[in-house]
């Protein structure tokens, strides 16, 4: 867990922490990531590594057909291009968020702030997770569908999170 909470450092905020180089589409060298978290003192191999990438509970790594690169699915705060195709959405997807949160969520909508899009889940389960993060857990329905044919793009990230650039509070609607 811990490992994998450092590449999630690693491929999604900070490659420099250990002076690693992204390409413009968030990838990394595979073997360049291991010889430098081992002279970061972690304890990392490729068995290791791919072990990580295939039980990682939320699916944030992918590498690429040859195994020779890795990047993070979603959620970084540095600028990648993830060649995302935009695809029409379910009609209604989930935000999980903390009931402190829903005063300002109501005023300002879903931002991305930080990050590159707002995630945004398929069912009430995955956004109950997401939203268990940061206290009592509040679900707000997005209105997808009707964002969608307001001109939205919406993408589905390889791990099955869907992102946008922003929700509208016209948008939402607190479920019960």
């Amino acid at each position: 867990k811990h490992l994998s909470k450092f590449i999630s450092l690693v491929l999604r905020h900070q490659p420099e922490i250990i002076q690693l180089e992204l390409d413009q589409n968030g990838w990394a060298d595979v073997e360049e990531l291991i010889k430098k978290m081992q002279a970061k003192g972690k304890k990392i191999d490729r068995t290791l590594l791919e072990e990580i990438v295939l039980h990682n509970d939320k699916q944030r790594f992918t590498f690429n057909a040859k195994k020779d690169k890795i990047r993070a699915n979603q959620g970084h705060s540095i600028s990648v291009d993830m060649e995302f195709q935009p695809q029409r959405p379910p009609d209604i997807l989930y935000h999980g968020t903390s009931q402190k949160s829903i005063k300002s969520i109501f005023r300002t909508g879903l931002e991305k702030r930080s990050r590159q899009h707002v995630h945004l889940s398929a069912d009430v389960e995955t956004a109950t997770k997401v939203g268990q993060r940061h206290g009592k857990v509040v679900i707000l329905e997005v209105q997808a569908g009707k964002m969608y044919d307001a001109g939205f793009a919406f993408y589905l990230s390889k791990n099955g999170v869907w992102l946008t650039e922003e929700v509208a509070v016209e948008y939402l609607v607190e479920s019960r």
